[in-house]
């Protein structure tokens, strides 16, 4: 698999990295067939993995699974909630390094190449997270310094205090709030670009439509956009992926990540899975090609799409997203 730059430090990627959160949540393969999962990642082509501190004991997974590889990976993990589950921010000094000294000892690694902060603390100033951040760098416990869900404004000043070489967001046909002041800052500063759900959490894959019944543990049930009424309302932009799908013979969810891979270089999504043939289904999605007619058409077609529903619940858009 080709490789991507992630910013002007120095962070080179496959163009493809892999978000490791499901293996840890309702419905999760066993330990055994996760770490095969993951290994398998690795012998595909993929060697950027993404994990955090707030997932439960998938850090502990993670470590297990990559550690006979662990110089030939980058793993990310982040950091910014109380330990209580609760959805309460904490981006102290103290607690970044508290924080950072768990994930080491669970990842069974002696350094973090990509540490972000999970979200904006409006309680700690920004300057004090990337200086924090910038000391676990030259302590050599750190390699890299990244930020999930911030706003162009707190790019800017935590870029100041210490260079930010990525931000991972959600991003994806589904959600293109980005497009409006996020990635043109970050290409203006030099900064890389990491989707998050780039797949709509599963609704540009084509298998979810009104009439779908999400289990009752699954995640998606609070989100307003899945709702039956949004999913019907939605359901014009799967129709789109699908048409393109069918087109280039490709599958709708190989679609999704080509055109999020054809918007900027600096790009490199990380969808999750649970099992390998999607797994293997994503990574069919690098080598298919876009070109500028296509894009422009499919551009034009989603500027005609309206999507209903927000992301998240109210009582969680001030802690967990916009």
């Amino acid at each position: 698999m080709k490789t991507r730059k992630l910013g002007n430090n120095g962070l080179e990627v496959s163009t493809l990295g892999y978000g490791c959160m499901g293996l840890s949540f309702d419905n999760a393969p066993s330990k055994s067939e996760s770490i095969k999962l993951i290994r398998s990642a690795f012998d595909e082509g993929i060697n950027f993995f993404d994990t955090a501190l707030r997932y439960g004991e998938n850090e502990l997974l993670v470590g297990e699974a990559l550690a006979p590889i662990r110089n030939q990976v980058k793993i990310a993990t982040k950091f910014g909630f109380k330990p209580d589950g609760n959805f309460e921010l904490d981006s102290r000094p103290a607690s970044i390094r508290n924080a950072v000294e768990k994930s080491l000892k669970q990842l069974k690694t002696d350094y973090i190449d990509l540490l972000y902060q999970h979200r904006v603390d409006p309680n700690t100033p920004i300057e004090e997270v990337a200086g924090t951040v910038k000391d676990l760098i030259q302590e050599g416990k750190v390699k890299y310094f990244g930020l999930c869900e911030a706003n162009p404004e707190t790019i800017r000043r935590a870029h100041e205090t210490h260079s930010v070489s990525v931000l991972q967001s959600e991003y994806s046909m589904f959600y293109r709030e980005p497009e409006n002041e996020i990635i043109p800052t970050l290409e203006e500063l030099g900064i890389g670009f990491v989707p998050f759900s780039p797949l709509g959490k599963g609704f540009l894959t084509g298998k979810i439509n009104a009439e779908t019944e999400f289990e009752k543990t699954d995640g998606r049930n609070m989100s307003p956009r899945f709702n039956k009424e949004n999913r019907e309302a939605n359901q014009g932009l799967v129709d789109l992926v699908v048409s393109i799908a069918s087109e280039k013979s490709a599958t709708p969810a190989q679609i999704a990540l080509a055109w999020l891979l054809a918007q900027k270089p600096f790009i490199v999504p990380i969808p999750g899975t649970s099992k390998l043939h999607r797994l293997k289904e994503n990574i069919g999605g690098v080598i298919i090609e876009l070109s500028n007619s296509e894009l422009s058409q499919i551009n034009e077609s989603l500027e005609k799409i309206k999507i209903f529903g927000d992301r998240y619940p109210k009582q969680l858009q001030s802690k967990i997203g916009k």
